[in-house]
């Protein structure tokens, strides 16, 4: 355990990930500021717990444990934080891994920061072994404090462009941060609940430090929750959205969170029609909503979006050819 008071409580929030679990914990066990790692087993129907248990390297340092009932990654990662003791708290995700070194480039002894991230790096399935022995890494780049402006700018995504928001981000957070202005994840969200808390904290004055280096290892799977979002999901974000435009912000914040509902709202009114359709068919689908005239019009943009989508190339790797080059969430 870390003598100095920063130990690290590393959060798992895991739903049926048997598969990837026990990957995820050994990471997250082999880094030795971490003083604890707690596994919440979102109501499994697989081995999760099982498997999680496998990975415990005798330490004391491991927990499980189980929800009665599935919650959600938000609720989930406030059980652990209830939980937990460590001053510091760091979310992995079920399928993803922390590379050898992150915590001690993260968790420095400064304390100039109350939120501390580094660069993702996003590999296919069939590469994770390759590049999980990696040790954390400068990426190039330029560390920088990171504003709010810039923050939400960043989540708000752009046609023909790698997905990039920033909300993807594994922060390490102080604790006292979090207990001092009330913040938690909201269990309301299922869908950018991470965008969501890093947004509040900085709205309440946390400084988010940025460094310059990697330590996360992200695994894309296209059945991922973020990749399978239901209507109701981006409804809830649009209402996250809201309720902070209804508290007093600087005209600049304002737009950008603006912007920012705007793109979910217009995500949400698309799969609203587009299931309203599937149920009812096209011609009732518009009749249900012939009130409600943003609905439609964002969702003919959706639709136009999707098939000028379907026109592009699609380029797969060539017959023989070298496995994709991992990227960055953050190109160096």
């Amino acid at each position: 355990m870390n003598e100095s008071g920063d130990g690290i409580c590393v959060i798992v929030a895991a739903m049926n990930a048997e598969a990837t679990v026990g990957r995820a914990v050994a990471s997250a066990l082999a880094e030795p500021e971490v003083r604890e790692v707690l596994v919440v087993d979102d109501a499994s129907e697989d081995a999760t717990a099982h498997e999680a248990w496998r990975a415990d390297d005798g330490s004391g340092r491991l927990r499980v444990l189980r929800a009665p009932r599935n919650l959600g990654p938000a609720a989930a990662r406030n059980l652990a934080i209830v939980r937990s003791t460590a001053p510091l708290l760091a979310v992995l995700d079920a399928d993803d891994m922390i590379l050898p070194g992150r915590f001690a480039a993260l968790a420095d002894a400064s304390r100039d920061w109350d939120m501390s991230a580094d660069n993702l790096m996003f590999v296919g399935e069939d590469q994770a072994a390759e590049y999980a022995h990696l040790s954390a890494f400068a990426t190039g780049g330029t560390a920088e404090r990171m504003s709010f402006e810039r923050f939400v700018a960043a989540n708000i995504s752009q046609a023909g462009r790698p997905r990039g928001e920033l909300g993807f981000l594994k922060p390490v957070m102080r604790r006292a941060f979090l207990d001092r202005h009330g913040l938690r994840y909201d269990p309301r969200l299922r869908l950018g609940e991470d965008f969501d808390l890093y947004a509040r904290m900085l709205l309440a004055g946390a400084r988010f430090r940025l460094v310059a280096a990697c330590g996360y290892l992200a695994i894309e799977r296209p059945n991922s929750l973020s990749a399978n979002h239901a209507p109701a999901d981006l409804a809830a974000l649009v209402e996250a959205d809201d309720r902070m435009l209804a508290v007093h912000l600087k005209p600049d914040e304002r737009e950008v969170l603006g912007q920012h509902r705007a793109q979910c709202a217009q995500r949400w009114h698309h799969r609203h029609f587009l299931d309203a359709k599937r149920k009812s068919g096209l011609v009732r689908a518009l009749y249900e909503n012939r009130d409600r005239p943003r609905l439609l019009i964002d969702a003919g943009f959706g639709v136009l979006r999707d098939k000028l989508a379907l026109l592009r190339p699609v380029r797969g790797p060539a017959k023989g050819a070298a496995p994709a080059e991992p990227r960055f969430l953050i190109a160096p």
